[in-house]
């Protein structure tokens, strides 16, 4: 595994449901093109899992 994932918002949320909102949110994604970088570990990996459609993620 990676130390670092660089994760981007890349589909829109118009029509999601509250929790993949709130899973978006709690990424730190607010608009779309916008890119985080998180530590590479299990909790992360599940809220990336639950969004997968919406994001993309590069392992750093």
């Amino acid at each position: 595994m990676a130390n670092k994932l660089s994760i981007t918002l890349t589909r829109s949320l118009i029509g999601r449901t509250e929790g993949q909102r709130d899973t978006v949110k709690a990424l730190g994604l607010s608009k779309l093109h916008q890119t985080v970088e998180h530590d590479d570990n299990a909790t992360i990996r599940g809220m990336i899992n639950k969004v997968s459609h919406l994001v993309t993620v590069k392992e750093q």
